[in-house]
């Protein structure tokens, strides 16, 4: 079975990888977040981090949303949302984050990264309302 953006998940998972192998367990989100820049850029992708989005209701804004990430793959026109956490287990509201963020910005796939102890876990989350999800 063909994953969802299966190539350009498999280089994000692999700048993950190398993120942890390099810095171990420890850290704050932050250093995680700057690891990985540093690889996204060693693979010449481009990235928005912390990117500002609107939740719109009746044209008035009615929450705000920072995005870890949103690694775009332009010939493709392909964009992901990358959320990294901190934690020893997947929580139901870590889904729900990313979850957000794919709905409120009409994006098909998220991944969601924990650093545990042990390494890091990776979920792919995907929005089955996009029109060609």
């Amino acid at each position: 079975m063909q994953l969802l953006y299966q190539n350009q998940t498999k280089m994000i998972i692999g700048a993950l990888y190398n993120v942890y192998n390099r810095l171990g367990y420890g850290y704050r989100e932050k250093e995680y977040q700057r690891g990985f820049v540093s690889e996204l850029e060693k693979l010449g992708l481009v990235f928005d981090r912390e990117l500002y989005c609107n939740l719109k209701y009746d044209d008035k804004i009615i929450s705000k949303f920072f995005i870890d990430f949103l690694v775009k793959f332009k010939e493709e026109k392909i964009n992901i949302v990358v959320e990294l956490k901190v934690a020893e287990e997947f929580h139901k509201k870590y889904f729900d984050q990313v979850m957000t963020y794919l709905k409120t910005n009409g994006l098909e796939l998220g991944l969601l990264a924990i650093f545990t102890r042990k390494s890091v876990l990776i979920k792919r989350i995907i929005n089955q309302k996009t029109k060609s999800a």
